[in-house]
């Protein structure tokens, strides 16, 4: 096995340890770390939520005889931190260490760390190498990596459309509460496990007033996202869950309110570049994703503006033959799965 190949090999070990902290580490990224001696792993870990001790520091903690870490190769796909923020930095705990054979899968994109903690490693005369497995290394930090490049959230569209393309029928919108469900149970499911890996989630008007969604977690054990709606004129009435201050709630709108029982108003313009506005303030709130969840105006807004990374479609078996027909994009789906009778399409909007 050529080094590369080990490299490989072990940088995937950090990958799959790094996944073990998703849904709780945000703003942080995720992050495994390997320490390998002649040919063995005899330290690993991983950051296990926000505010704990990050993945470097549990690998090389795991390690009973520290002498070994002189003669080891420290794996770990997302370059160590160099500067102070909850934890002490990670760079300068592994010179402190003198661990010779750095391998790193990407560069941060934050510009706080990204190069210097390389700099740190290599001035106390460590090999550090780069750029193994980075394409996956991206790929799991999406989010984290386009907060900092992009500087807006990672967003994700989600929808579920009728065999015959329809995201709902016609219905009345005084009789509000009775949704029209086109995806199974198990797609439901797996909606939910998706909820707990993002930061925030959102709807339009139209959405909360018909369907009342709660927009927590009750399927999937993990945490709640941030809910955020769009009421722009303050109609909708506060009988509905999401305003029932069991999770802290964002409502965009033009109208002055007072903030209260966890729910918080935000005022912003609706009549130019309304997505960029809500976006630049989830920047500046550090929300590093959004979970758009309806409906087909909000959906669709997104899908104009090109504010969108990743488009998640569920098609169902049943024909609605009328009704609201779904959003469209304008290519081919990267990802074709079928969860129970469900059929699962995945779109990337762009690579990082």
């Amino acid at each position: 096995m050529n080094n590369r190949t080990e490299d490989e090999k072990y940088m995937q070990r950090c990958l799959d340890l790094a996944m073990m902290g998703q849904g709780n580490t945000a703003t942080n990224p995720m992050v495994g770390a390997v320490i390998v001696y002649k040919g063995s792993i005899i330290g690993e870990g991983y950051h296990r939520k926000f505010g704990d001790r990050h993945a470097e520091a549990n690998a090389i903690n795991s390690l009973k005889d520290k002498s070994l870490l002189e003669k080891s190769t420290l794996y770990v796909n997302l370059e160590p931190c160099s500067h102070l923020g909850k934890t002490p930095p990670c760079s300068e705990l592994i010179a402190r260490n003198n661990i010779p054979r750095i391998v790193i899968g990407t560069i941060d994109p934050n510009s706080i760390v990204s190069g210097k903690g390389i700099k740190i490693l290599e001035s106390n005369g460590a090999e550090v190498i780069t750029g193994i497995l980075e394409k996956e290394a991206v790929k799991l930090n999406k989010r984290f990596f386009t907060y900092y490049k992009k500087n807006r959230p990672y967003v994700i569209l989600k929808w579920a459309r009728s065999n015959d393309g329809f995201i709902d029928i016609d219905r009345d919108k005084k009789q509000p509460g009775k949704i029209n469900w086109i995806s199974n149970m198990t797609s439901r499911i797996l909606v939910h496990k998706w909820r707990t890996e993002e930061h925030s989630i959102f709807i339009g008007t139209t959405t909360a007033l018909l369907d009342d969604p709660r927009l927590n977690i009750r399927y999937w054990n993990g945490n709640s996202p941030l809910r955020m709606v769009l009421d722009r004129t303050l109609m909708l009435p506060k009988k509905l869950k999401i305003f029932d201050g069991t999770i802290k709630t964002l409502v965009f709108t033009e109208k002055d309110a007072i903030s209260g029982n966890n729910t918080e108003y935000v005022k912003v313009n609706f009549n130019n570049n309304l997505l960029g506005e809500i976006l630049g303030i989830l920047f500046e709130r550090e929300i590093q994703s959004v979970f758009v969840e309806g409906g087909k105006m909000l959906i669709e807004s997104f899908i104009k503006n090109n504010l969108w990374d990743e488009a998640r479609i569920f098609t169902g078996k049943m024909n609605f033959n009328s009704g609201i027909k779904g959003p469209e994009i304008n290519k081919a789906h990267d990802q074709q799965i079928f969860v129970a009778d469900d059929k699962l399409q995945i779109f990337y909007n762009d690579n990082l």
